[in-house]
């Protein structure tokens, strides 16, 4: 078995991760690390997956590009390099939420604030909600904090996002 990174970017539609996941089965890939999300009007699929050694990135690729449900999709595999398991400072130790108005900055300042106290963002999600839905923006940062710097981290943040007029809160994991 080998690693690939298989990186697919669709106009959004149902079935896509079905559709995707299916083919990928077929061919006797298994998935590792995943991701999916609705991005605008599209929608991105990435993953580490280990295929069978008699498959090529390229042959990998072919198959899901010629999937009927992945129509007008970009889709890239190629031979993944690193290690397909990821290290401790990946596990995500907390879940924090900051809302309220669109900020300009905003992420950078509180990734910035992450980065003052070791701490890794493992995974980031970001959304403008539409005025019917009250037009506020969301983000939220799946994190491992140090436990050395856990508190300070965390109130740090906190204190960033109440600068800017929003709120925040989080949520220990595991």
């Amino acid at each position: 078995m080998s690693n690939v990174l298989v990186s697919i970017f669709s106009p959004d539609r149902t079935g896509l991760v079905s559709a995707i996941t299916g083919r990928l089965f077929e061919l006797g890939a298994d998935l590792g690390d995943t991701s999916f999300a609705v991005l605008g009007a599209g929608a991105e699929f990435s993953s580490v997956c280990r295929v069978p050694d008699h498959l090529t990135s390229q042959e990998v690729q072919s198959e899901l590009a010629d999937h009927p449900e992945l129509a007008g999709a970009t889709v890239t595999v190629r031979p993944f390099g690193l290690a397909a398991e990821h290290g401790p400072s990946a596990a995500i130790t907390h879940t924090v939420t900051v809302s309220g108005g669109d900020r300009p900055g905003l992420i950078a300042r509180l990734s910035e604030a992450f980065t003052q106290y070791g701490a890794n963002i493992v995974r980031l999600d970001a959304q403008r909600l539409a005025l019917a839905e009250g037009g506020r923006y969301i983000t939220r940062f799946a994190v491992w904090v140090p436990p050395s710097s856990r508190p300070a981290c965390l109130n740090t943040v906190a204190n960033t996002a109440g600068e800017l007029g929003l709120s925040c809160s989080w949520e220990q994991q595991g």
